[in-house]
């Protein structure tokens, strides 16, 4: 139940984060916006969300501090900016300030509910953390699903209603607190990079590499959504509605993909989830960008959903390695910088991406490869140089 109330505040809190992607249709109208523009609104969040981790991190304030308090104060902020971002903005200059506060203020909600679930269920990370990025990933589609439920409405009211939905995460872990788990208090260290020799752990270098290369492909993929389905057959006579029905549920299918993931880590492992999940979205952007085209609807509709299903199933497994690779005093800071340097590759991803889009439409996909690509190879070569054997990894 408690790690049920931890994964609901994660879907509510993070709906700030791609609020303003599931607005991009009509800002794009009002403000004169290009699929570029909207990359960096995108990469504002995600650039706020790496100063906050480093933040975190560097100064150990994530392992200092209850994660609950930190997790709160973060939502409050983020639903703050997020209807100031809404209300307050009239061009791109000023909705990047508002965007990346928002993103600065969700640094303060992922790693930490990523540490709540650790405090609360040590012996079911896998498992758990499944649960928390499946809510995470419906927290990505749910303005999309918003905007669909009110196309009629204005865009600002679409994007205000996930600041709402931020307050009452803040207010369920306010309520539920920390874990008996839970380590906080250790002392600020005197080497602000300390945090930075975790990496020289085998097993938590392996799994970070993985984590690194996932992350290159699945923020560049779930900005283009809507693009995807415009230039397919999907997006043929499809009003920006129906549009923003299909990217909902090709992200939300992700959520599924995390479940199913994290019940096959009980009986398989994370360690196998994670490297299969990574090489089928690998495989479904090869088939996309050589059949897209081909496809009828239907099979087009399927291979998305697949694809939205693996290309973040594989995220809580990697999570739980990196959390059962490192000392109880450090998972804090260790998920916090984990995320920062995952989070600074998907800036360049989608910057990249997004204006090659602009240019050759679909075959951008290719440039989504190389992440699942070094993704496996990064944490098969980094087990091997750390002289550690290749095998079932249990975290349940």
């Amino acid at each position: 139940m408690k790690v049920l109330i931890i994964a609901i505040a994660q879907l509510l809190g993070t709906s700030l984060w791609f609020s303003a992607n599931s607005a991009a249709p009509d800002l794009m109208s009002a403000w004169q916006l290009t699929p570029s523009d909207i990359g960096w609104l995108t990469n504002a969040v995600q650039f706020g969300f790496i100063v906050g981790t480093l933040m975190l991190a560097f100064s150990g304030l994530a392992d200092r501090f209850h994660a609950s308090h930190i997790f709160v104060v973060g939502a409050l902020a983020g639903a703050s900016f997020n209807v100031l971002f809404a209300w307050a903005s009239d061009g791109l200059a000023i909705a990047i300030i508002f965007r990346f506060f928002v993103g600065l203020s969700l640094a303060c909600i992922y790693p930490m509910g990523m540490k709540l679930i650790v405090g609360w269920a040590p012996q079911r990370t896998g498992a758990a953390l499944a649960l928390l990025v499946a809510m995470l990933t419906l927290g990505t589609a749910l303005p999309h699903g918003l905007k669909a439920l009110g196309a009629s409405f204005n865009w600002q009211w679409i994007v205000s209603t996930s600041s709402l939905l931020a307050v009452v995460a803040a207010l369920l872990i306010a309520l539920l607190g920390d874990g008996p788990h839970a380590f906080s208090g250790k002392p600020l260290s005197n080497k602000r990079l300390a945090i930075l020799g975790i990496f020289r752990l085998p097993r938590f270098r392996a799994a970070a590499l993985g984590y690194f290369g996932h992350m290159w492909e699945l923020y560049a993929f779930w900005t283009i959504i809507p693009l995807l389905v415009s230039e397919t057959l999907l997006g043929a006579q499809s009003t920006s509605a129906t549009i923003s029905s299909i990217s909902f549920f090709i992200i939300a299918a992700g959520a599924v993909g995390c479940i199913i993931g994290g019940c096959a880590s009980n009986k398989v492992g994370s360690q196998a989830v994670a490297l299969t999940t990574l090489g089928i979205s690998g495989l479904s952007i090869v088939t996309f960008v050589v059949f897209a085209e081909q496809l009828g609807s239907y099979a087009l509709s399927a291979l998305l959903l697949i694809w939205g299903a693996s290309v973040i199933a594989d995220s809580p497994q990697f999570s739980a390695l990196s959390a059962k690779s490192c000392p109880a005093d450090q998972v804090g800071g260790a998920l916090a910088i984990q995320n920062a340097i995952g989070f600074s590759v998907t800036i360049v991803s989608i910057a990249l991406i997004t204006r090659l889009f602009e240019s050759i439409q679909l075959d951008a996909v290719w440039l989504l490869l190389p992440g699942p690509l070094l993704g496996i190879i990064g944490y098969l070569w980094s087990l091997r140089h750390g002289n550690v054997r290749l095998g079932r990894t249990r975290h349940t």
